[in-house]
């Protein structure tokens, strides 16, 4: 499957705008702040149903009007389909797909597969665990099903569990219904992640060998605060008893996936404390081409490939590796400028110009 064109219409800095696309590669270049991001904004919008940033609904509508719409159209080789979406001022969300409505945005989540690399996917390496919760997430939920259930049913009960926590009579008879319902979800969660996790790690064990020279091999592991085993929802379920008390006087739950996180060691060294940061791009482009791999394993499909501004934050010889590596995917790459020896690698593809929120040319 690729995606044929997208319409916008008052998001973001864009008032009105079509574009279609190629079928192999789409280079947008312009300076910054003029709606590059925001367009692959709008491809991952219509993929997710929601931004891969880190904002409210309305914030995606143009300053001073009520609504914007965002449709997409892509083809297979059963014709095209269409996903529409239309947020208003009052945070109402409405999406259709080829027209029809649809009640969540998890039935969008088998349409289109999208893998995004951005400069803070190449900090997943370093930064806080919960960046890299954030990658598991987002990869499970378009190739695990129920995973997105399971994993909304537990931060509803989390939250709920943490907000009476604070109250000042706890009944734990309550508490403890919350906790059996928290140690059902969490464990559906841990049991997946450890598996994808597991498939990570083979698969970008070799990417990474490859990209380093045959000089680094990189090893991953899940690490969770509940220990799996086959009653891995009894022992949590416990662990949240045993800790009630300290979660009582501290107000929020000590224990469970929410605080969980992955090892990424290369050599035995520990990369997210101890690596380089040529190290830890490294091994975050091998993370994120790993998940390409598991998604034409897992669903038969190539992932369309979102690049934001990613090539800026490489040398020459990574940019060029990592080009190499994408094969024949559908991509949309954002850049202020590119490198003749960068141009080179590439697929044939559209070459565009963005400037104050117009796509002004292809060039």
């Amino acid at each position: 499957m690729y995606i044929k064109d997208i319409e916008l219409h008052n998001y973001r800095n864009y008032k009105e705008q079509k574009v279609s696309f190629s079928k192999g590669v789409n280079i947008f270049i312009g300076k910054n702040a003029q709606g590059k991001t925001n367009l692959l904004e709008g491809i991952y919008l219509n993929a997710f149903g929601k931004s891969f940033k880190s904002v409210k609904d309305k914030e995606l509508i143009k300053f001073g009007e009520e609504y914007c719409r965002i449709k997409s159209t892509a083809e297979d080789e059963d014709g095209e389909k269409t996903t529409e979406i239309v947020i208003k001022n009052d945070g109402k969300k409405g999406i259709k797909r080829d027209g029809i409505k649809v009640r969540r945005t998890s039935e969008l989540l088998d349409r289109i597969y999208i893998i995004i690399f951005s400069p803070e996917d190449l900090k997943i390496v370093k930064d806080e665990p919960e960046k890299r919760r954030k990658f598991i997430n987002r990869e499970l939920c378009q190739i695990r099903a129920g995973y997105l259930s399971d994993l909304n049913d537990y931060n509803k009960i989390l939250k709920q569990r943490n907000i009476y926590l604070k109250e000042k009579q706890i009944d734990s008879d309550l508490l403890d219904i919350w906790d059996r319902q928290l140690a059902a979800s969490g464990t559906r969660i841990i049991r997946k992640r450890k598996q994808f996790i597991e498939r990570i790690d083979e698969i970008s064990r070799k990417i990474h060998y490859g990209i380093t020279g045959d000089k680094e091999r990189l090893a991953l592991k899940y690490e969770s605060n509940i220990p799996a085993s086959a009653n891995t929802e009894e022992v949590f379920y416990e662990i949240l008893a045993a800790n009630r008390e300290d979660d009582i006087r501290n107000g929020t739950t000590s224990r469970g996936p929410h605080r969980d996180d992955f090892s990424i060691n290369a050599d035995a060294i520990d990369l997210r404390r101890f690596g380089s940061q040529g190290q830890q791009r490294t091994a975050a482009l091998s993370l994120k081409l790993s998940e390409i791999k598991i998604i034409e394993e897992e669903k038969g499909e190539k992932p369309i490939l979102l690049l934001d501004d990613v090539l800026s934050e490489l040398d020459n010889e990574r940019q060029i590796l990592l080009i190499q590596s994408l094969g024949e995917n559908q991509m949309f790459i954002t850049t202020t400028d590119i490198i003749e020896s960068v141009a080179e690698n590439l697929p044939k593809g559209k070459y565009f110009k963005i400037m104050d929120g117009q796509v002004a040319s292809e060039i």
